[in-house]
């Protein structure tokens, strides 16, 4: 924090002597300030852009913001589904959109890359509270428009923190509810000094018991931004970060054996961190937590050439750092590079331990990109370069059985270097009235390399397997569109595009020697009608995602709770997207949207299932050839539903949502599946004003109003045959009933 403050101290030096001698009336201070939303217009879709997007305003991210994280924020937004291991919403939670996870949808901060280099996901637990930080959120569905960064497979998620206040604030919120979660933010700004310097900050800590057994959350976070103006000129310096602990709750619920011991069971059952002490007695390690610590900065510059032209241009680095510790029952001493020790003059084979997995990364690079519109006419060239350096490496801690143990020495260690680059040029064009032409081309190059060992034990080398390897790609990704305006009302458009992207460092090292993963390619057509009048809104939307090798989640995990997916050589999604708005009344107002869809592997062969006899003993493995299938985790109908009821101060919303069947693998067996369910949640607020203080808000949130009983998300910890019947070991994660979290605010 100390080098953040010098910083900062720096901008407001450079403020001042910019300063120095000049005079600049409001309105030049106010044009400045919409400077600042210049840096994420040329990675954002535009009003006549020919795709389906949906914008958060700030309004709408602060009252869906009860401490949970991004991924219930956008859970009402079409084709989203989200999950949570902790059951509550908070923690490490995860979304889907269209059926394609994280991992492969891009997600910016203020045109900056967020998806971690390597395993390409977000990890929002390092982020607690970010959206109290946040002026709109864009979801683009499809490839959508060129953006920095992971290629977008599924959906690109383009988030814009605050825009300076120009007049001081302060605000001091707190909330607290189920599962004893409590939720603190404190924010204040100075307001613009001189018209030309603003500052501004928040802190906040959010904890949590949660749902599942153990899956406690202890989290802190800050965001900071500092921004000095010039009559043409904004310079913008932001930093924001999040420290965490979390108990690891990621190997979810086997709910059959819930059904068949509910003495000994529950839904919330959570089996790791369990070891047997010297007494016999079950015990529970008390320190199972995932710890990180992750930093961002970022330095915008803006520049106003002329009023058609401007320049935007961002230097970033993040500060990735943490591990996660855990008590392992059982295991190998050669597989932790671990002398055995000699009991009662037996050599032991297998010992209790305790051991932690360690990442000590670097992400740093910068972005430009040129603006250019007038008339009917707009250019965008824009790009960037960015760099990770990581280390990966593990540590034991503890052995009950130790041999000349030393707890210094690293049991693996391996680094990873990744540069990806990419230039884009964007053309908006209308070239008779109310036709709007789009056209996109950006060239992507990547280079990864991978040096030294894993924690995988190689029994013929006798040593840590070596997963040293590199692989570079080029990737050109066009995309082209049109859009027709029938009058201010109606409009209709559609699109074509076409998306590459690399494996991620999983695909790399969990893959087999025959097995080695390819990148997929994406074809994406879009077509789609507009309605907006001043009371109602209506839109429908037509896609057809045609995938080439599309890495597919496969339905099982990494021992750290990591989605694993294949190649699949031929599969598509498609599906219509309908979004509709209401004002019934001044006080009355329902939003809606639903998605039909279709998600489907051509020729799909289930492969290697392991086969037993009755007395367990293995025989072989089975291939299953299935036909045509239904891709995992992508629900056929998702639909949501929100009726908002104003009346002066007060403000109530029902916020409803679907999600048909899900399948847990690629195969279409209703036994490996997650059932359809529906979700109410009750939202209310009142907001009044009291002497010297600007605003009172009260709110409260009531989730899972009807108490249904329903799990997010699932996976299969093992399937196979026993005496020629098929056997499912699966896990689950089962999500809190009805759950309470009131809240008040003070702005002042």
């Amino acid at each position: 924090m100390k080098k953040v403050f010098l910083l900062c101290a720096a901008l407001i030096i450079s403020g001042a002597i910019s300063i120095f001698g000049q005079a600049q009336s409001d309105s030049d201070s106010l044009k400045n300030i919409k400077l600042e939303e210049v840096v994420v217009s040329s990675t954002r879709a535009g009003k006549q852009a020919p795709m389906a997007y949906s914008n958060l305003s700030g309004e709408a991210i602060e009252k869906q913001n009860s401490g949970q994280d991004i991924p219930y924020i956008l859970l009402l937004t079409p084709s989203v589904t989200s999950t949570s291991e902790a059951g509550s919403g908070i923690g490490y939670t995860g979304f889907r959109i269209r059926g394609t996870d994280a991992n492969r949808i891009n997600i910016t901060v203020n045109g900056i890359p967020l998806n971690d280099s390597e395993s390409h996901g977000v990890f929002f637990v390092n982020m607690p509270d970010f959206a109290s930080s946040l002026s709109s959120i864009q979801v683009q569905r499809g490839v959508g428009t060129s953006t920095n960064g992971s290629a977008a497979f599924g959906a690109s998620v383009n988030m814009q923190t605050e825009n300076v206040s120009r007049q001081p604030f302060a605000e001091i919120s707190s909330s607290y509810g189920s599962f004893n979660t409590n939720k603190n933010t404190m924010k204040a700004g100075t307001g613009l000094i001189g018209n030309h310097f603003a500052i501004e900050g928040r802190y906040s800590t959010i904890n949590s018991d949660g749902y599942i057994d153990r899956a406690s959350v202890n989290m802190r976070s800050y965001y900071l931004a500092a921004a000095c103006f010039t009559e043409n000129t904004v310079l913008k310096f932001i930093t924001f970060g999040g420290k965490e602990k979390t108990y690891q709750a990621w190997n979810g619920v086997d709910l059959d054996l819930v059904r068949k011991d509910p003495v000994h069971y529950s839904r919330t059952y959570n089996e790791l961190g369990q070891y047997t002490d010297d007494e016999g007695n079950t015990q529970y390690y008390n320190n199972q937590t995932d710890n990180y610590t992750q930093t961002h900065y970022q330095l915008h510059a803006v520049h106003q050439l002329s009023p058609e032209l401007s320049l935007n241009a961002a230097l970033h680095y993040t500060k990735g750092v943490g591990y996660y510790e855990e008590y392992k029952t059982g295991r190998v001493y050669a597989e932790y590079l671990l002398t055995p020790a000699v009991v009662n003059g037996v050599t032991l084979k297998k010992t209790d331990l305790v051991r932690q997995k360690w990442l000590d990364n670097h992400f740093y690079g910068a972005t430009a990109a040129l603006n250019y519109s007038a008339n009917q006419f707009g250019l965008v060239f824009g790009g960037g370069a960015n760099k990770y350096d990581g280390e990966h490496f593990g540590k034991v801690l503890w052995v009950r059985y130790p041999n000349h143990f030393d707890a210094d020495k690293d049991w693996y260690r391996n680094s990873s270097v990744k540069t990806d680059a990419n230039t884009y040029l964007k053309l908006h064009i209308e070239p008779v009235d109310n036709l709007f032409l789009y056209a996109d081309a950006q060239y992507r190059y990547i280079k990864y390399d991978i040096d030294g060992k894993d924690d995988k034990y190689d029994g013929d080398t006798q040593a840590m397997r070596d997963i040293t390897q590199q692989h570079t790609f080029s990737f050109f990704n066009p995309k082209a569109g049109a859009t027709y305006r029938f009058d201010t009302k109606n409009e209709i458009y559609g699109s074509l595009s076409m998306a590459n992207r690399e494996p991620n460092r999983n695909n790399y090292t969990d893959a087999g020697p025959n097995d080695q993963p390819t990148a997929e390619r994406l074809y994406d057509t879009e077509a789609g009608y507009r309605y907006q009048s001043g009371d109602a809104g209506f839109g429908l939307n037509l896609y057809y995602m045609k995938y080439k090798d599309q890495l597919i989640l496969t339905g099982k995990i990494s021992e750290i709770g990591e989605a694993l997916t294949t190649n699949i050589p031929d599969s598509y999604r498609a599906g219509i997207e309908l979004t509709g708005a209401l004002k019934i009344s001044p006080m009355l107002r329902w939003d809606g949207n639903v998605t039909f869809s279709r998600n489907k592997i051509k020729n799909f062969v289930e492969q290697d299932i392991d086969e037993y006899d009755a007395d367990w003993n293995w025989t072989g493995s089975r291939s299953n050839d299935l036909g045509t299938t239904d891709i995992s985790y992508s629900p056929n109908i998702i639909a949501n539903s929100i009726v908002t009821f104003n009346y002066k101060g007060f403000e109530t919303a029902l916020m409803s949502h679907y999600v048909s069947r899900q399948y847990i693998d690629n195969t279409s067996d209703r036994d490996r599946s997650i059932p359809g369910y529906f979700v109410n949640n009750l939202r209310g607020s009142y907001s009044f004003k009291v002497p010297n203080v600007r605003a009172v808000e009260l709110g409260i949130w009531v989730n899972n109003l009807f108490n249904a009983e329903y799990s997010c998300n699932g996976y299969n910890w093992y399937s196979y045959y026993l005496g020629g019947e098929r056997v499912n070991e699966k896990r689950y994660f089962p999500q809190a009933g009805t759950n309470v979290q009131a809240s008040m605010t003070l702005k002042f």
